[in-house]
Order: structure tokens, then sequence, then C-alpha cells
């Protein structure tokens, strides 16, 4: 049983934001997990959150950790999260962290550094900074033809990406979707292709737990790859990719994007997907598969229970 804030009770275990209407689901799959448990839980959504930031800063409301899946879309929820850091409430996750790994080009930088492989791929600065560096059939060349153009920030529903990009007049066009942000321009990655399936895979992370599946980017369409298959194909460096991306992202919910190509090759393609979709396959044809979700949601459990005195 989920009890409500504005009581006298002692702190919350956990505390849920969230202004996607398509995340109750997953919400109250966590409120069941986090109830089996023992542990009381407090939701705070669009309708009531500046009731309960008013809450918060009046201490008629209290919790210990604090699941944020609102503030990187909302400045309502930013300053929620601000009030809970001030207090020294666990944040998962912090919105500066959250800023700092979402961006593709520091992504892409960090990745290299730290062993991670990833698309061959060129930096472009902002349009409207005024440099553009000059590149040529030479510096194109290693990105083969045709290769993709996306912005580092500006993300959700593939905004400004170009799939087919053939010549550097093409990125420079497709940057000025989005003339403050900077541009990536990348090798365009072939999945190996057999058994009827193409290896392209989203990696979830959460808390310490990996869980993978087969993920197709055409139709957004999951399946479950449970682990006699992982070993079937020589998966497992999978869940190894996944938390090398969590140590360089310092996130602790996240999923991410990897291919394993034509060569053989596992890339990291996609890099720190922040707020990750958690629709129910049952529910929505491209939604994340029920048993991984499920698995999600009694991981935070089982973490806000490990926070407890």
């Amino acid at each position: 049983m989920t009890i409500r804030a504005g009581t006298n009770l002692p702190p919350y275990d956990l505390a849920v934001a969230l202004d996607w209407e398509y995340d109750w689901d997953f919400v109250r799959l966590v409120e069941a997990e986090a109830a089996a448990l023992g542990l009381r839980t407090v939701v705070v959504s669009p309708a009531d959150v500046a009731a309960r930031l008013e809450d918060f800063r009046s201490a008629r409301l209290d919790f210990r950790v604090l699941l944020d899946r609102a503030s990187p879309s909302s400045a309502d929820f930013l300053a929620f999260q601000a009030a809970a850091l001030e207090r020294g409430r666990e944040v998962i996750d912090p919105a500066d962290r959250v800023r700092w790994a979402s961006d593709k080009a520091t992504m892409h930088l960090e990745f290299i550094s730290h062993g991670i492989r990833a698309p061959y791929t060129l930096i472009l600065p902002p349009a409207d900074s005024g440099g553009t560096p000059p590149l040529g059939p030479a510096e194109l060349l290693p990105l083969g033809s045709p290769f993709v153009v996306k912005p580092a920030n500006t993300t959700g529903g593939a905004l400004g990406v170009v799939e087919d990009a053939c010549r550097f007049e093409d990125a420079l066009a497709a940057r000025r979707a989005y003339p403050s942000d900077k541009y990536l321009l990348q090798e365009r990655i072939v999945p190996e292709e057999r058994d009827g399936r193409r290896f392209w895979f989203r990696g979830l992370y959460v808390l310490g737990e990996v869980h993978c599946a087969w993920w197709d980017p055409k139709t957004h369409v999951y399946a479950a790859l449970g682990e006699e298959e992982a070993s079937l194909y020589g998966l497992e460096a999978l869940a190894v990719i996944v938390r090398a991306v969590a140590a360089v992202s310092g996130l602790r919910f996240f999923s991410t994007e990897i291919v394993r190509d034509a060569r053989g090759r596992l890339v990291a393609v996609d890099y720190v997907n922040e707020t990750c979709d958690m629709r129910l396959q049952s529910i929505h044809a491209d939604g994340v598969p029920d048993a991984i979700v499920l698995r999600i949601a009694a991981r935070i459990a089982a973490y806000a229970r490990e926070k407890k005195p």
C-alpha cells in the first residue's frame, strides 16, 4: 500500500517523480515491489509537484531515495530534485550527471579513451558558433557512404538524425536544424545477420544489474535475450560493455545500444539513453519485455530497502 504525503509518519523509503503518462504502469510495478518488501513510497506527479516541493521544504514530507524520471524534461521537477540534493537525499540520477552523460560528443570521447568501441566519428561544433572545420574527401573517407549525422544533445525519437548522408554538405544542412548543438558524423554500422536475426541490442543498466535484449532500430521492437541464447551466439561480452558504460557515465539507470557488426565486432552505437522507456511490451508493441521491466522494478525496490536504516 502506498501512503501519500502530508502525514507525520517517518520518511518514505522511496519517492518516484514522473511526468510522462506512459510511466504509470512501470511506477505502479515499483510501488508494488516496494510494498512487498514492507517499504513506503510516494509518487510525485505533475499535478502535485509544487505541493510536494512545499511539503518537502517545510518538512511535512521526507524520503530517503528519489527515483527521478522527470527533471530532465521539467523545470518544476528539477527544483524538486535540487531541494532533495540540498538536504542530502539520494537521487537516481542527479541532473548534472545526466546532462553530462547525455552529450553524445562527450560520451564518444570518453568511450574511446576508456576502450569502449564506438563508430568512427567526426565532431562538428555548433553552427551558430561560427566554427566549421574544412573537411574534404580525405577526412570523410573513413566514414564510408552513406554515413550518419546526429546532434549531440537533441535526443528522443531520432530527432535531427540523418541516416543516409553522403556529402559534407549533407552534414552542414542537417546541423541547421539545431544550430546551437554539436553534431556527430559517424560511420554507419551494419549489423551481423543470421538465423533471421539482426545483431542489434539494447542493454539496460539499473543499480548494478544488467539486462540485455534484442532490439530492432527500424521497428523499435524488443525480443528477450536469454542466457542460453547469449551463450550460443557468444554474446556474453554485452553485459561487460554495459557495465563499462555505467562506469564511464556515472549513471545508475540508463540504456545503451550495442551492435555486433558484420566483422564480428561489438560496437556501442547509441551511447547513453537516460530516463529509459519502461512501457510494457504486453501493452505497447514497442515496449520493453515485461519480465525485464518487472526485474528492474524489483531491483529499484530492493535498493530502497538496502538504504533503510
